[in-house]
């Protein structure tokens, strides 16, 4: 079995060495002993840990601990089965990039769209081949790198970016985007959607010359600037994300000291008392990326350790 040890190892800003590389975590979910047994000895050999659950609420419960990589998901067992597990993964934020696999005997049309339309990425029919569902899953796991990649990568360069559609329903968006929208859009079967006042001055301004824009209040106060950039297809538009936070702690700590705008979102979280895993999960990264992010703080701020950049914090807000 599969141990969170494989990702959590990396400890370094805290002096503990890095380990030599980073295994994929993959979480098996199927009522089926010999199923389990099968699929985790094929997975086990290419290097990969393993994860395993007997129903829908055990994956749910693993999931909310460890962030798998890609989910191998049965679609009938007893209890909260396949499909529902899936849709609440994917209501979930921290869990909406990773890619989940039916792994189904029910080959009707009717069940394999039911899959796809619940979140799943791709199905196999059983008996399952391990070479065939292997080559897939690699796959899968490629492009969810990626897709995340390239969000957090416009993320990291402030370009906060979200796809809707035009009954206003978020299709993605950079983690910061997904940051800042929580709370300050409504849900409607976990996703966040557009108001409807806000969804018309965006979309039916799709051809208008200057962009549309629109305004949107965060929850925390600050003023969400929302600019349309254009379409992706017939019915994806692509929208930028603008937040206006001249007095936020954000923005005082990256003038206070020399740090980028993420740099200055794990330090303001780490202050806020949260372990690395939490930050993580926060701001939708990779342990190992915050633990690279805090290796470079902890140097910008002449420090060595948590407690240290966590006082010149809290004494830099309550001086200013």
């Amino acid at each position: 079995m599969g141990d969170e040890r494989d990702r959590e190892v990396r400890r370094t800003p805290d002096g503990s060495p890095p380990a030599a590389r980073e295994r994929d975590i993959i979480l098996v979910v199927d009522d089926s002993p010999d199923t389990l047994r099968m699929l985790t000895d094929a997975i086990e050999q290419t290097g990969a840990s393993v994860l395993v659950a007997l129903d829908g609420e055990q994956a749910l419960a693993i999931a909310g601990h460890v962030t798998p990589d890609v989910v191998l998901m049965d679609a009938m067992m007893p209890g909260m089965g396949g499909f529902e597990a899936t849709r609440r993964l994917k209501a979930d934020p921290a869990l909406r990039h990773v890619p989940v696999i039916f792994m189904t005997g029910l080959a009707d049309t009717e069940h394999i769209v039911q899959g796809l339309d619940a979140g799943g990425v791709d199905y196999v029919t059983k008996p399952i081949v391990p070479d065939e569902l292997l080559a897939r899953m690699r796959v899968h796991l490629t492009n969810a790198r990626a897709a995340q990649s390239a969000r957090t990568a416009l993320d990291t360069a402030g370009r906060f970016l979200l796809a809707v559609d035009r009954s206003g329903r978020v299709l993605w968006s950079t983690p910061q985007a997904t940051r800042l929208l929580q709370g300050a859009l409504p849900l409607a079967e976990g996703v966040l959607v557009l108001p409807p006042g806000l969804r018309t001055q965006l979309i039916e301004g799709a051809n208008a010359s200057p962009p549309a824009g629109a305004r949107l209040n965060g929850t925390d106060g600050t003023e969400l600037q929302l600019s349309l950039l254009g379409k992706l297809g017939d019915d994806e538009f692509l929208v930028r994300l603008v937040a206006d936070e001249t007095g936020g702690d954000e923005a005082f700590l990256r003038r206070h000291f020399p740090l980028t705008a993420r740099e200055a979102d794990v330090l303001l979280w780490l202050a806020r008392g949260k372990s690395n895993r939490d930050i993580a999960a926060i701001l939708e990264l990779s342990p190992r990326t915050v633990n690279k992010h805090l290796e470079v703080v902890f140097s910008k701020l002449g420090v060595e350790n948590r407690a240290s950049a966590t006082f010149l914090v809290m004494n830099a807000l309550r001086a200013r």
